[in-house]
């Protein structure tokens, strides 16, 4: 009877696990189908790698020119998701902090989680920042940072769907680089930003 109770407990639990996932996935998702984020994502990643290959400086100053134009539409693109997206319910845009995923942990322990709406806020204010470039950094930096800032923003939207585990692998699986380094390559305002709203110490 254990056995047959601990098997139902654990069929449950997948259930819910998998719905409340589900339903997180659809709700990003219908949210992000409007815009063209994720492929304007791939385009500068491959665009920033083109550039530093490039050995003639003036072809260099070419694609920086051509990728500045895809940079401000993505800018104007998440800026525009993130505001759509804080109209969403509270409860809905709740993300976990916890190490594992608990199927709708997040609403009934709002304590241990933060909101999605801020924190796509914070990146869009970030990838903003970069792109407008106060800090005047150098193209090759620049870019570095940026490319840090929409992989943190891409980590975020893993870690609202899933978990923050398997955000973090699928940030080593795609871009081969970890969570804390990505972290580390933000701007410090973003940095600042994310940490308190996540609650990392320090």
């Amino acid at each position: 009877m254990d056995m047959l109770l601990l098997l139902l407990a654990a069929i449950a639990f997948a259930w819910a696990k998998k719905k409340d996932q589900s339903e997180r996935i659809a709700l990003l998702g219908a949210a992000l189908s409007r815009f063209d984020i994720e492929k304007l994502m791939q385009s500068l990643t491959d665009g920033y790698l083109r550039a530093l290959g490039e050995e003639d400086a003036e072809r260099q100053a070419q694609v920086w020119s051509y990728l500045e134009v895809q940079e401000r539409t993505l800018s104007e693109q998440f800026a525009a998701f993130a505001a759509a997206f804080a109209a969403q319910d509270a409860a809905a845009t709740r993300v976990s902090r916890l190490p594992v995923a608990i199927p709708y942990a997040a609403r009934w322990w709002p304590a241990a989680g933060f909101d999605a709406r801020q924190a796509f806020a914070v990146h869009a204010r970030g990838i903003a920042a970069v792109i407008e470039n106060q800090a005047g950094l150098s193209p090759k930096r620049r870019a570095f940072t940026l490319s840090a800032e929409l992989f943190l923003m891409q980590h975020t939207c893993h870690w609202y769907c899933r978990s923050k585990a398997v955000a973090s692998a699928r940030l080593l699986a795609r871009h081969t680089t970890t969570y804390q380094q990505v972290l580390q390559s933000v701007s410090p305002t973003t940095r600042a930003a994310y940490g308190q709203l996540v609650g990392m110490q320090g």
